[in-house]
């Protein structure tokens, strides 16, 4: 009977142990999907604001007007103020991630969030 008892509860630790392995797994999934995502959406906005040239020709109205478009769509998490991060995440990293194309992203979004907000370049890089 002890013996019964034993591996009933030792089923229960090796699925619970699988159930907990998978939670992580798509956790870290979803994170990097929306670092890329949010990369990816940054490097539209600068390259559509720059038309080729080195810097843009003009302001905020467009995020404005895609933020209102995105959000019609997809709801909540694309305001002006959002999309205005995704192009600096972009501007902040793009060098770095093209030299390092198999490392990309390590970090979660909201840890890139804090890094981008110190201003010494070197001291924000990976």
């Amino acid at each position: 009977m002890e013996n019964l008892e034993l591996n009933k509860n030792n089923l229960f630790q090796n699925v619970a142990f699988l159930i907990e392995q998978a939670r992580k797994t798509v956790v870290a999934s979803v994170n990097l999907t929306m670092v890329l995502t949010y990369f990816e959406i940054g490097k539209m906005i600068v390259e559509d604001e720059q038309q080729g040239k080195e810097r843009a020709a003009y302001g905020k109205h467009v995020l404005k007007d895609l933020a209102q478009q995105l959000t019609e769509r997809f709801g909540k998490g694309f305001s002006v103020e959002n999309l205005d991060r995704m192009r600096f995440f972009y501007k902040t990293y793009a060098a770095s991630i093209s030299s390092k194309p198999l490392t990309k992203f390590i970090l979660s979004w909201s840890h890139y969030l804090v890094l981008m907000r110190i201003n010494r370049i070197d001291a924000r890089l990976l």
